[in-house]
């Protein structure tokens, strides 16, 4: 039984794969509803059952397209950088629906990567969100946004640790644990936020900031700062100011902190959900 439904969800997924590359498709790139979140589900599969059921033809074709459009992006805004991508009219940068996220996704990918692509425009393109930092360490959420503002995972410093330390495994540049080490101050500093506690927009998706921190440099201040944020998310509702749109989902609600408060509890072994394959 447990056989025929895997084979079910993989033909399902694939199936969607003409949606995402078809040459008529207008399927966007961000995470949450484009072409990066459906790489994370093939890259996910892949990993987990044996033998793989996707080709990698069909996860270079997606590949593809993203650098495709990315590039397609960029020239429109005449951009001296190699990729952009839009998402609602606005050139987004963070992990949800922006540059951050897609880029973090392709560097999962890099089996399936050609070394022009990686270094040729996957990493010209982690340059440029370098240079978009602000003096505080945070980024902005969009190219053209100045405020100082937002420190969560959909926007601003969290992704950009998980990205940089990515970047930073895949390169072994120590320039990107830097930037990554700085986004842990930001969020350490900024990160306890009133809307909620969250994956996505909340104090749970900033606490996995410190959990990639201490995987990275062993160092137990961050793993003492994730226990801090977990103790906030215990007091569940005492600090928010706020009601989520849906208060029991992964991103916005209840389930998304217990999987933190669960991943705290084995911090080596802890992955962002949905994001980290």
């Amino acid at each position: 039984m447990a056989q025929i439904l895997t084979t079910h969800l993989t033909l399902a997924l694939a199936e969607l794969s003409k949606h995402v590359i078809g040459k008529n498709s207008d399927c966007p790139d961000e995470l949450l509803y484009g072409r990066a979140g459906y790489l994370y589900a093939l890259l996910f599969v892949n990993n987990r059952i044996t033998p793989p059921p996707f080709e990698a033809s069909l996860i270079k074709q997606v590949i593809g397209c993203i650098l495709n459009s990315g590039q397609v992006t960029a020239k429109a805004v005449r951009s001296e950088f190699p990729l952009l991508y839009s998402w609602h009219d606005k050139l987004y940068l963070g992990g949800a629906h922006g540059l951050a996220g897609i880029l973090f996704l392709l560097l999962q990918a890099v089996p399936y990567l050609t070394e022009y692509q990686l270094k040729e425009q996957i990493e010209p393109a982690i340059h440029y969100l370098m240079k978009m930092r602000f003096v505080s360490g945070n980024f902005p959420s969009s190219v053209g946004n100045q405020s100082d503002k937002l420190v969560q995972w959909c926007h601003g410093a969290p992704s950009m640790t998980m990205l940089f330390h990515q970047a930073y495994k895949v390169f072994g540049k120590p320039e990107y644990l830097q930037v990554a080490l700085g986004c842990g101050d930001v969020v350490w500093s900024r990160g306890l936020l009133k809307k909620g506690y969250g994956i996505c927009h909340g104090v749970a998706g900033n606490a996995y900031t410190f959990l990639y921190l201490y995987q990275a440099t062993k160092e137990i201040k961050h793993l003492y700062r994730a226990c801090k944020f977990a103790e906030w998310c215990m007091n569940y509702g005492k600090h928010q100011n706020r009601t989520p749109d849906r208060p029991f989902s992964l991103f916005e609600g209840l389930a998304g902190t217990i999987y933190f408060l669960i991943d705290v509890q084995q911090p080596l072994f802890a992955n962002f959900p949905a994001y980290a394959v």
